[in-house]
């Protein structure tokens, strides 16, 4: 899945050109939970073998097992992220087991950041955050690249300045 331009936002069947985000976004949080849970595994497995011998130690891997499966569900969520502009909506749509679809009209943004903590910026990532009227359809669309939030930012500010002129 690639970022895209925005240009076509209908395809030929009507249906919404879906977008996904970028693989940078994949790589920064699947190396955050190596090194988190591999900070865990390693504290643990050496308090453990200090304090309780090298039987306990094997707890340890707990941590690691807890690696390897949260690299599959990382991937997973990531592959279920995606976004579309349609001619008076964005939509977002996310989740693996539970499917959300959030729709935001663009009359009804009142704000648009974009975001980019220190190591979303490390990795060259920033997210684009959507405030509405209403702050139950507050939306965020993370890890884009920082020039597609940037367009993305100023099109969703164009039309909602457009679509709200006439309230």
């Amino acid at each position: 899945m690639e970022t895209g331009s925005g240009q076509d936002t209908e395809s030929v069947a009507g249906e919404p050109v879906w977008i996904g985000l970028p693989p940078g976004l994949l790589r920064m949080r699947r190396l955050l939970l190596v090194v988190w849970l591999g900070l865990i595994a390693l504290a643990l497995g050496g308090l453990l073998w200090l304090f309780a011998g090298p039987a306990w130690a094997a707890i340890a891997l707990l941590p690691v097992a807890a690696i390897a499966w949260g690299w599959v569900m990382v991937g997973r969520n990531w592959a279920s992220w995606r976004y579309a502009e349609r001619a008076d909506d964005l939509l977002i749509s996310r989740g693996v087991l539970w499917r959300e679809e959030t729709v935001v009209p663009y009359g009804r943004m009142q704000l648009v950041e974009v975001t980019s903590g220190p190591v979303e910026r490390h990795f060259g990532l920033a997210s684009v955050q959507l405030h509405t009227a209403a702050a139950a359809t507050d939306a965020t669309i993370p890890g884009l690249n920082p020039a597609e939030a940037e367009r993305l930012r100023d099109r969703l500010t164009e039309l909602g300045e457009a679509r709200s002129a006439g309230l």
